[in-house]
């Protein structure tokens, strides 16, 4: 489901309208300013304010921070890449379904790119979302004390119906870790929100990330029930572009060795 602060159709009467946005005084004197042809254009001006303060406050929430926009992913580069099926996860239907998306696959390959697309399209689409990685994530809730501190923290990583865990598996965890994912990832399920996660372990490799914990193979079965998992193989697309900068510079610093030589 969307967020009520969309702008709403413009089916709805003017007086629906105004009553949606609570404009009170405006419709205790309904009968007489509902002719007049600045009424529209008031409601209009609201509901456009009011969207566009909704969207920077669930834009700014979201946390993605800067990334490169999906028109700039290069789809030739990766050895194998399932195009349509991640075209197709940025209709959100996932969400609808309250499924989740596993992106998995080497270091540099634009699991992260596309993750923080998603994060941020899914705001755009009137969806609440929120960005961090799973370093991120884990430490803050072990930052918190037990019972009161630590379940305020952790509703607050259920409210979003989006939810971005960035590079699970980078870091090797404690089994206190894999016990506080496991509730993120257990209470979302209860609450049918979806999961957006990336890894560069297969599943099989979780026990070298979170190791002695007695939690994994539960966490993982409700982690990958109703999951698109994607899988990404490539060689490293950051090191494609810093040697293909290297080769530039290289190229320009003989270029002005042979001005000055000139």
């Amino acid at each position: 489901m969307t967020e009520t602060t969309l702008t709403p159709p413009k089916t709805q009467s003017l007086k629906e309208r105004a009553n949606r946005l609570g404009l009170f005084g405006l419709l205790a004197h309904w009968q007489e300013v509902s002719e007049e042809p600045w009424a529209e254009a008031v409601i209009d001006y609201e509901e456009e304010e009011r969207y566009r303060r909704s969207l920077e406050r669930r834009i700014g929430n979201a946390k993605v921070g800067p990334f490169k926009p999906m028109a700039d992913f290069d789809w030739q580069w990766p050895k194998k890449i399932e195009r349509e099926v991640i075209e197709d996860l940025f209709n959100f239907e996932f969400v609808g379904e309250a499924g989740n998306v596993i992106l998995r696959g080497p270091n540099g390959v634009g699991k992260t790119m596309i993750a923080k697309n998603l994060a941020h399209q899914a705001v755009l689409k009137g969806y609440t979302a929120q960005f961090i990685t799973a370093s991120e994530l884990l430490n803050d809730l072990v930052a918190q004390e037990a019972g009161s501190a630590l379940n305020r923290r952790l509703r607050h990583y259920l409210r979003p119906q989006v939810i971005v865990v960035d590079e699970i598996g980078y870091l090797s965890t404690s089994t206190r870790h894999a016990d506080l994912l496991f509730e993120v990832v257990s209470r979302r399920y209860q609450q049918q929100k979806s999961i957006v996660l990336t890894t560069n372990k297969s599943f099989r490799e979780w026990n070298e990330v979170f190791p002695s914990a007695g939690c994994l193979v539960t966490l993982i079965d409700r982690l990958i029930h109703k999951a698109e998992i994607v899988e990404i193989e490539a060689e490293s697309y950051r090191l494609k572009e810093a040697l293909e900068r290297s080769k530039a510079k290289a190229k320009e610093r003989s270029v002005k060795r042979k001005g000055r030589k000139g």
